[in-house]
């Protein structure tokens, strides 16, 4: 992995599409990326927006993380592969961060697919490095969930995320579906 983009991939006990739609499905964006809203619409046009809180902690460069990521689906196959571009990062304090794209694709590999997500877009300035060195391990750390949610189920999630963090995700929590 470089500086200056995301490269990471996992292999997931479940065929392509069904990954693929934890990426579209705003219940799952809640369990597995910590979302707070999203409106996602897989097909090529559609918008992709996802949004976190605010982060109480402050980054030196970036200011608190969180915010909204989004981007325009350019190409959705519902078992390969979609792509956005004209991805920014809108943090919640300062300047957004991009354009990027944001490229995620799986295949069968025996009886589990292989998830490879590549999120890239770089200008010069310690800004963009900074950026990518913490969404870096973010991603990895979210892809797990993912791999979780998908071979564990919902509650498996739900359960883990509530003992690290119970104000965070009660299981009260109300839901809105925006699709």
């Amino acid at each position: 992995m470089s500086a200056t983009r995301v490269d990471h991939s996992l292999l997931i006990a479940a065929s392509p599409a069904t990954v693929l739609a934890a990426f579209f499905d705003a219940d799952a964006l809640a369990l597995w990326w910590k979302t707070v809203r999203s409106v996602t619409t897989p097909r090529p046009l559609g918008v992709y927006a996802v949004e976190w809180e605010a982060t109480t902690i402050r980054d030196d460069l970036l200011g608190p993380l969180g915010g909204v990521f989004h981007g325009t689906v350019m190409e959705y196959r519902a078992d390969r592969e979609f792509f956005l571009a004209d991805a920014f990062w809108v943090p919640p304090e300062g300047q957004p961060v991009g354009p990027m794209g944001l490229e995620v694709s799986c295949t069968v590999e025996g009886p589990v697919s292989r998830l490879h997500v590549v999120q890239n877009g770089h200008e010069e300035g310690l800004r963009w490095n900074r950026y990518y060195s913490v969404i870096t391990p973010g991603w990895k750390s979210s892809l797990r969930w993912l791999k979780r949610y998908i071979e564990q189920g919902p509650e498996a999630v739900m359960a883990e995320r509530e003992k690290t963090s119970p104000k965070q995700f009660p299981s009260n929590r109300p839901r809105v579906r925006l699709r």
